[in-house]
């Protein structure tokens, strides 16, 4: 929500200065997000008057221009608008001052060798519109030498407050200004409201859609003349980002930001009868005023008349009966849409405005009169023509509910201790009922208040959230136990550990594009309602993620990435937690000692998964590498980690090139997946660590060399042999792989380093080569002979 420091002031009676006021805005709970104040970005522009214009020497479209600002000093300019010339008042930016458009800092320099003090200006360079032909050409009469700002009413700071969806009163700068008068700013201004009573019958309005529109109230206007709305008001259209068009339509706009109340006002010579909000019947369509066709659904709510519809109701009006210049006839609509149907059909339609934002929230339905007074004074004051009288069709639902209310409950509930008069006072102030024995209704622009809790809210809010003391929740006697879940100490330890291991944590968005989803098998939940087709499906993996946010580092002159991420996947059955790692770029950079740089390949990414997976407390001995990771990964270049054939672990290597290729990542690009809900559960044994006891003999080593098939992944044989006498194998490890002359076709040879440990004694020679026996008998199962 955006207005005006001055707008504010329309409605609020206060001395307090702009820094109070935003202040006191953020206390009550309307953060403040931003203040844009157009009289510091035109600081150094000032009002000045062409004395000559003589051709440059040196080019034939630049003239050479004497300008007077002032002071009595008349500035030399070089200047290219075909509309220069002498006797002209326009804007010139003295040396020191920044255009607005580009950021550029003016100062004294030469144009083709002759020298300029600053630039006359277009409207596009100040970003007052779209003007770029020339420079701005004011009044004849206009003071020269006055800063521009303060000539051309710029000097009035925009402010933007954020406003929670419970606050639909805080959707019109009147509300924004009752609750700084509540909280002590001011004094709420009284509203004037000039009924006006008209001549004759009203207009043919009704509502046949009771559930969608309770009430539709409307006046005719006739002989009435568009043309364009007053410069007060366009400057604030203008100032909080809304384009003036006509009298007519910016009179409903104003009215809307001003009071929170959305208008519609339509051509009477375009309409076929009188106006009916009725349900839609299926396959109607609409031509929108944003121009676009919508086909409506059944039950919509749509004001339409006896040829068509013409208007979503409570949403965008059609183009059909929208006002135009020549208009001179008008209907103005002031209505009551249920904030629920207007939430059905704006999603339903992917359709938003700044009526539905209203009206969906909840407008005030105890201000049509006022609201239709207040229209129809403004265009009759603004636009001449005649009223006719008021037609009231249906009832708005200004029934109110009260309660009882403890004013203890600010302390108790709320924390802190605010008398009865203040209470009383603030609730009133917010437009409360409050009776002797505290019985409180909630006015009609409060649909949100509907207990004694959002009571002790409003109290607390407007006495300020900072007054709060922090109160400590009692403890108990003793030590704490620890409250972790074994699934947060799981995600603590790899989070941990990645980073130990020089990993960057990235934290990206649960949403992905649906082709981004596809290439990891498809998204299982599209959202109805995305904020953008780039985050439309809740993601089935945590890569496309990390790989998007490696292209943008790598394109940004990073030479290598290394990032993980701790998060969700969002299956068909479940959500699951899942850590991803992402190896781009350079594993080593070129040096006098490495030669060329290295890329990553599929043993880092092996590496990074044992690591992590140890972390977490998998039994990393136990696992097998099984197969290809999926469609996602490089066949022959990935795999997966599991506890026995089902059981997966993580899943590691190098990404299919295509993948890569289309997240526009060039070379290879290792990856990780790990899930954690797949690691097994470890029995807890307490807080005690059994003591370290290293061994009392040295170990064994011993080598083996097999000739395999080469089909034989080196995993299977390690394995194999490691189970050959599990009580005397501590270890066995592949240390050499050969294919070539002297092993064989279609043979490789496998050399594995095995450790021995003795326990009470050392081995015997008898001990040890029983133990190699076992260990090539082991082998030989698997198609293993020793080499010779």
């Amino acid at each position: 929500m955006k207005f005006t420091l001055s707008w504010l002031k329309d409605h609020l009676e206060t001395e307090a200065d702009l820094p109070t006021i935003l202040t006191a805005l953020t206390r009550i709970g309307l953060e403040v997000e931003g203040v844009d104040d157009p009289a510091e970005r035109l600081a150094g522009f000032r009002v000045a008057r062409v004395l000559t214009a003589e051709r440059h020497p040196q080019a034939d479209k630049l003239q050479v221009l004497s300008v007077d600002t002032g002071d009595g000093v008349a500035l030399q300019v070089v200047c290219g608008a075909p509309n220069a010339r002498a006797g002209l008042v326009g804007v010139l930016g003295t040396p020191g001052a920044v255009v607005p458009a580009n950021g550029m800092q003016l100062r004294v320099s030469a144009i083709r060798g002759v020298e300029s003090n600053g630039m006359m200006c277009s409207s596009r360079e100040l970003e007052l519109g779209d003007d770029h032909d020339g420079i701005i050409e004011l009044a004849a009469d206009a003071p020269v030498g006055t800063p521009f700002a303060d000539y051309a009413g710029l000097g009035d700071p925009v402010i933007e407050v954020a406003v929670t969806p419970n606050r639909q009163d805080c959707m019109g700068v009147r509300g924004i200004a009752r609750d700084l008068a509540a909280a002590g700013l001011g004094t709420l201004k009284p509203l004037a409201v000039e009924p006006v009573a008209g001549e004759g019958a009203g207009p043919d309005v009704r509502t046949h859609d009771p559930a969608g529109c309770p009430a539709f109230f409307a006046q005719n206007v006739s002989g009435v003349t568009n043309g364009a709305s007053p410069d007060w008001m366009q400057r604030r259209l203008k100032a909080i980002g809304q384009k003036p068009i006509s009298a007519l339509v910016d009179i409903t706009n104003y009215v809307m930001f001003d009071l929170g109340r959305p208008l519609h006002v339509y051509d009477r010579a375009k309409l076929t009868g009188g106006l009916v909000a009725r349900a839609a019947k299926a396959g109607e369509q609409v031509l929108a005023l944003n121009g676009k066709t919508y086909t409506l659904a059944e039950g919509m709510t749509v004001i339409a008349d006896d040829a068509h519809v013409h208007d979503i109701g409570g949403i965008m009006g059609g183009e059909d009966s929208g006002v135009i210049e020549a208009t001179t006839d008008v209907l103005i609509e002031c209505a009551y849409f249920t904030p629920e149907a207007i939430a059905r059909t704006g999603q339903a339609l992917n359709l938003t405005s700044d009526a539905r934002a209203r009206f969906e929230r909840g407008v005030d339905p105890a201000f049509l009169g006022d609201g239709l007074a207040i229209a129809t004074r403004m265009v009759l004051d603004l636009c001449g023509g005649r009223a006719s009288g008021v037609t009231r069709a249906g009832q708005p639902p200004v029934e109110r509910a009260s309660f009882v209310y403890n004013p203890l409950l600010a302390l108790t509930l709320g924390g802190l201790d605010v008398t009865e008069e203040r209470q009383r006072a603030i609730l009133e102030a917010l437009g409360f009922d409050v009776t002797d024995d505290w019985h409180v209704t909630p006015p009609t622009w409060r649909r949100d208040v509907d207990g004694p809790a959002d009571i002790v809210e409003e109290v607390i809010r407007i006495e300020g959230l900072d007054n709060v003391p922090s109160t400590p929740l009692p403890r108990a006697e003793g030590v704490a136990r620890p409250t972790a879940t074994p699934e947060q100490r799981t995600e603590r330890r790899l989070r941990r550990a990645a980073a130990a291991r020089g990993l960057n944590e990235a934290v990206t968005w649960s949403f992905v594009p649906a082709a981004q989803a596809d290439i990891f098998g498809g998204g299982a939940w599209t959202l109805a309602n995305p904020i953008s087709e780039d985050m439309k499906v809740m993601r089935p993996s945590l890569l496309p993620g990390l790989l998007a946010a490696a292209q943008r580092n790598l394109s940004r002159g990073a030479t290598g990435v290394r990032l993980f991420e701790f998060g969700r996947r969002y299956l068909a059955d479940a959500e699951r937690p899942t850590l991803a790692v992402v190896l781009a770029g350079e594993r080593t950079p070129r040096g006098w000692q490495g030669g060329k740089a290295k890329a990553f390949d599929a043993f880092d990414a092996k590496a990074e998964a044992l690591a992590l997976l140890e972390a977490a407390g998998a039994p990393v001995a136990n696992l097998q590498v099984l197969g290809e990771a999926g469609e996602a990964w490089h066949p022959g270049q990935s795999g997966t980690l599991r506890l026995g054939p089902k059981t997966v672990l993580a899943a590691f290597g190098i990404v299919h090139p295509s993948v890569a290729k289309a997240f526009d990542l060039g070379g290879p690009v290792a990856a990780v997946e790990l899930y954690p809900d797949a690691i097994p559960a470890k029995r807890s044994s307490g807080f005690m660590r059994l003591a370290y006891a290293p061994p009392a003999l040295q170990p064994v080593r011993r080598d083996f060399a097999f000739v395999v098939p080469a089909a034989l992944s080196a995993e299977q044989l390690v394995r194999a042999v490691r189970g050959a006498d599990k009580a005397a194998i501590v270890e066995a490890r592949l240390f050499d792989v050969f294919e070539g002359a002297g092993v064989g076709e279609g043979m490789k040879s496998l050399a594995i380093e095995v450790v021995l440990q003795p326990g009470e004694k050392s081995f015997t020679d008898a001990e040890l080569m029983a133990i190699a026996d076992r260990v090539v008998a082991a082998a030989g199962k698997l198609g293993a002979v020793l080499r010779g």
